[in-house]
């Protein structure tokens, strides 16, 4: 993968934190509920310092992450609930200046990776480029839950494309992380990005068909909406199943949010 692209994506993962950072002032009241059952606005913002500190680490000191790195999913469930517990007290202002001075020591690690040298993670090691494109996603999903609590409605962009992308990559993981037998293909997958443009991927003689716009499947992806409150169309059991059980995240399967949980 060539630079540029890399650079594209650091670019697009900045404009991503300076869309929810907005979002948050002082005067946020960072206790107020997201759609996600246990999570309130702070416990959000400080998942992302803490993933965006430990991502810092894995590039720029990937033995010592490995080393640090939990083996179960019981020790990474208690490591990211360590992230928020940490910053539980810490008033607006603080928390504020801590996911700052996280989030640019990571655009900084990026910035001097090697984009041949993959990346040590929780599951396989990866390019730095999917890594930033892990990291966006997660920016845009829990964003989605902080406006949702806020109640606004964002305009969405075509960075979004992102999203979508590891929605279709997570494709097989995301029937074996379920322990279901994965189909011999993935649909076929046509969308409208916020501009207009369309975004394809998949098979052209696929049997299977997945359309609509881009950001309600990337709500659906990101377990953010159920299929039932998007426009999304599909043809073909496979792409039924799919979306039922969609995950383009790391992790146990989710339990996704139920029919028409919409906050507003």
């Amino acid at each position: 993968m060539e630079r540029g692209v890399l650079g594209e994506l650091i670019a697009d993962l900045a404009a991503e934190f300076d869309s929810l950072r907005v979002l948050i002032t002082s005067g946020t009241d960072l206790v107020r509920p997201t759609p996600a059952v246990g999570w309130d606005i702070r416990s959000s913002v400080s998942h992302l310092i803490g993933c965006d500190l430990l991502a810092k680490e894995a590039i720029a000191a990937p033995d010592e992450f490995q080393r640090a790195r939990p083996a179960t999913d019981d020790g990474l469930a208690e490591l990211l609930e360590s992230h928020i517990a940490a910053r539980r007290d810490l008033p607006a202002k603080d928390l504020r200046q801590e996911w700052d001075e996280a989030f640019a020591a990571l655009l900084r690690a990026f910035a001097s990776s090697c984009r041949d040298e993959n990346v040590p993670w929780f599951g396989p090691p990866m390019s730095p480029a999917t890594l930033a494109t892990a990291r966006l996603m997660e920016y845009w999903a829990h964003g989605q839950d902080v406006a949702d609590a806020l109640k606004i409605v964002r305009q969405p962009t075509d960075r979004i494309r992102h999203v979508c992308h590891l929605g279709f990559v997570t494709f097989e993981f995301s029937f074996v992380n379920r322990g279901l037998p994965v189909p011999p293909s993935p649909p076929r997958v046509e969308l409208r990005l916020p501009s207009g443009l369309p975004w394809v991927r998949g098979p052209e003689d696929g049997r299977a068909l997945v359309t609509g716009d881009a950001l309600d499947f990337a709500l659906v992806v990101t377990q953010r909406r159920h299929r039932s409150d998007t426009s999304l169309t599909c043809r073909g059991e496979v792409a039924e199943q799919w979306l039922a059980i969609a995950q383009c995240f790391a992790g146990p399967p989710g339990p996704g949010r139920a029919p028409s949980e919409v906050p507003y």
